[in-house]
């Protein structure tokens, strides 16, 4: 198939189609890789040119897309994103109040999910307007589900924020508690749509899907699923976004073959899938996840020899720390969802407790500034709660330390890291909160 450009206009910006063109297909059913901002193509001295954020979709949807734009410019519906009351009855109370239905609502639940660090809890935080998931550099941050609520005129979007899918024996092996096992699997079945983030800054991942995240989506072949390819920004060779899109979609979308020539195929691209891990193949029965069993043997044999998914609806490539990137993708959920009933208050942000909210950006802090298991072993209590004298919201927080050198570590030379923690996640907490927040850390050893 050859790439044929041609330019389009959405909401004022260039976004440029290029049709994977076939033996005359139907218009209809014509394959777009649109571009938010300029140029995406190939040809000339430099190959591929890409400006975030692309997708590949239909000509069908792609109007949709264009008419759900229109109609938002039109009815100029913008709300402010919603905060976390710092108060926990009053944030019960606002998740027990009866959902302010509009006339002709809509909803959609997304479950977003991947392997650890793909940049999950990032995407949320940026579709929801606040940072209310935690977000570092490590592996397992968010470690049990979250939900977030994105509400704009009369639509819902649920976003369901999980943990990084992974096995048994990474769980055991690493005292991680049981809630990265069970949580994600039991998300996906409630969602309308899945999103599958791939980091494609990580040379090593990117060329081929998680195991775990292929078992998923086998599990739940009815489920809608999209392809987020993610942190683009940090690709140099951007000509390689065709390729792993290739690989990743066993170059198929939405039941369109794609044919991908690169201009330079890169090393990698030639390497042949790589066996299943030590951990896969190895895993007893009885220490395999639950969800798995209903796959059987030939399945998961096949899922192994398979680097990607051939049934994903689009594909999206982005970087999850871009607001205008993001925005296309949010139009996208807005443009997908469903007529129904909302289930929350158009005030809800998220389902979690403004305590666990607290505890959450704090092990943020913790695992962004202290090395290797260290933030993993520490643990949190709430010691106070309560308002100021000048409205302010008073905070104290003990960590506890399981060893003595963990606890020097956290403290710090002065006490200058647990200092730094705590500054930090104040800053993080009063743009959730709406109010200032004077946070006070202690650590004591665990005995």
């Amino acid at each position: 198939m050859a790439l044929r450009v041609c330019g389009r206009l959405l909401r004022g910006s260039a976004v440029l189609s290029a049709r994977l063109a076939g033996s005359a297909p139907q218009e209809s059913a014509s394959w777009f890789l649109t571009a938010g901002n300029a140029a995406c193509s190939r040809g000339g001295r430099h190959g591929f040119i890409f400006t975030p954020a692309c997708f590949i979709t239909s000509e069908a949807f792609l109007s949709r897309l264009m008419k759900g734009k229109a109609a938002e410019t039109d009815s100029n519906i913008y709300r402010l994103p919603a905060s976390v009351p710092p108060d926990s009855g009053e944030q019960l109370s606002l998740l027990l109040k009866h959902p302010d239905q509009p006339e002709n609502s809509k909803v959609l639940k997304v479950a977003i999910i991947g392997a650890p660090n793909a940049g999950k809890s990032t995407l949320s935080n940026q579709l929801l307007g606040r940072k209310v998931f935690a977000v570092s550099k490590k592996v397992h941050t968010t470690r049990s589900r979250a939900l977030g609520v994105l509400t704009e005129g009369d639509t819902q979007i649920i976003l369901l924020d999980t943990p990084g899918l992974t096995t048994p024996s990474k769980v055991k092996r690493h005292q991680l508690e049981k809630s990265l096992l069970v949580d994600p699997w039991d998300t996906v079945r409630e969602a309308d749509l899945m999103v599958v983030m791939v980091d494609v800054a990580d040379r090593w991942m990117c060329s081929r899907l998680d195991f775990e995240v292929l078992k998923c989506l086998a599990l739940h072949p009815d489920i809608p699923a999209v392809l987020v390819l993610n942190k683009v920004d940090l690709m140099k060779a951007k000509d390689r976004l065709l390729d792993i899109t290739a690989h990743l979609t066993c170059g198929t979308v939405n039941g369109r073959k794609m044919r991908i020539r690169p201009v330079i195929k890169p090393p990698w691209a030639e390497k042949k899938p790589e066996r299943a891990s030590e951990d896969e193949e190895n895993a007893a029965p009885e220490d395999s996840a639950e969800p798995t069993s209903a796959l059987s043997k030939e399945q998961l044999k096949t899922l192994r020899n398979q680097q990607g998914w051939p049934h994903f609806k689009d594909v999206f490539m982005l970087s999850s720390v871009d607001r205008e990137d993001v925005s296309t993708l949010r139009s996208y959920f807005m443009v997908a969802a469903k007529p129904g009933s909302w289930q929350y208050h158009s005030e809800v942000l998220t389902d979690q407790s403004p305590e666990q909210v607290c505890t959450n950006i704090i092990r943020e802090k913790l695992l962004e500034y202290l090395p290797q298991e260290v933030p993993y072993s520490v643990t949190q209590s709430v010691e106070l709660w309560q308002d100021g004298e000048n409205g302010e919201l008073d905070i104290s927080v003990k960590l506890y330390s399981v060893k003595e050198t963990h606890m020097r570590m956290v403290i710090g030379t002065a006490g200058q890291m647990v200092a730094r923690i705590a500054r930090e996640a104040s800053e993080d907490l009063s743009r959730v909160y709406l109010r200032e927040v004077r946070l006070k850390l202690s650590v004591k050893l665990k005995k």
